[in-house]
């Protein structure tokens, strides 16, 4: 992958950020791209001033660690890479290579239109808010991911005759699927535990976190009471609807204080808060910290 900065729509739309594109330096498949992690952090060495900063894609990326140790952040939260682990990373969510170590696995990136549209992988490719670290270790899933994605280098690197993307499109749905059914990662909620109601609310929740914080807002919006919301958001993340809401509205301002140059005012407006000394006192509380505090920590390399 050869990613290039790039905005991620108009940049007076409430959350821009800038993103990395999907721009492979030689793209046998549009849309996808099978490489080795170690590939993949060499090339970063050679073009990026600061391996390490924060940045955000707009493809998705699945990671699978074979061999050695390493750590990587997403969405400001640190995970320790060794053989076994698998990351799933979303278009949006912001990611840093803390530590690339010695780490060496398959990694593989593909655009949303990329896997077919016929099947479930479809609404797991749509869902921005789904586990994105598990430590498999030993277990039988890492053998049938590591055989799954096996299977796909070898269609995408051979020569002797013309790649299939319908085969690599549906060994692809053959792995979300398989990642689908692993248990969600210890203290990630279950988003499926709160059934309809939540996976509407999130929906919505994606769409208007920068317009309302108001949990009444999204019960009228669906239909629902504000009751309903918060059993099916506690069921799900172990959270009432407000807190829920609040943590998608500050995961956004960290997101931009970390991965832009935007004035704390300028960002306060975007999600919403008309007064930069309103946004500072809700992200204070909700993260612990200030946002010129918070963006120092992140950008002051």
């Amino acid at each position: 992958m050869v990613p290039r900065d790039v905005a991620g729509g108009d940049p007076s739309r409430s959350g821009a950020i800038p993103r990395l594109d999907f721009n492979p330096p030689e793209e046998r498949v549009p849309g996808l791209e099978i490489v080795d992690l170690a590939t993949l952090h060499e090339r970063r060495r050679r073009r990026n001033s600061r391996p390490d900063a924060v940045h955000r894609v707009d493809f998705h990326t699945l990671t699978i660690v074979t061999e050695g140790n390493g750590e990587h952040a997403i969405d400001f939260v640190t995970h320790p890479c060794r053989p076994g682990t698998l990351m799933w990373i979303r278009p949006g969510q912001v990611q840093r290579f803390v530590d690339p170590g010695t780490t060496n696995g398959t990694y593989l990136l593909f655009t949303p239109a990329f896997p077919p549209h016929f099947s479930s992988a479809e609404r797991l490719v749509n869902e921005w808010y789904g586990p994105v670290c598990w430590q498999l270790g030993a277990d039988p899933a890492y053998a049938v991911l590591s055989a799954l994605l096996g299977q796909m280098r070898a269609e995408y690197e051979r020569t002797e005759q013309a790649v299939s993307a319908e085969i690599l499109q549906l060994l692809l749905a053959t792995v979300l699927l398989q990642i689908d059914r692993l248990p969600h990662p210890d203290g990630g909620g279950d988003p499926d535990a709160g059934g309809e109601v939540y996976a509407r609310f999130r929906a919505e929740l994606e769409r208007s976190y920068a317009t309302t914080r108001r949990a009444a807002d999204y019960a009228h919006r669906l239909g629902y009471t504000v009751k309903t919301l918060t059993r099916a958001c506690t069921a799900a993340t172990g959270q009432p609807v407000k807190h829920v809401i609040d943590g998608r509205v500050a995961l956004e301002a960290r997101r931009l204080l970390a991965h832009t140059d935007e004035p704390v005012a300028t960002i306060a407006r975007r999600l919403g808060f008309p007064e930069p000394t309103n946004f500072g006192k809700f992200f204070t509380r909700c993260t612990g910290v200030t946002p010129g505090t918070f963006r120092l920590t992140h950008q002051g390399g």
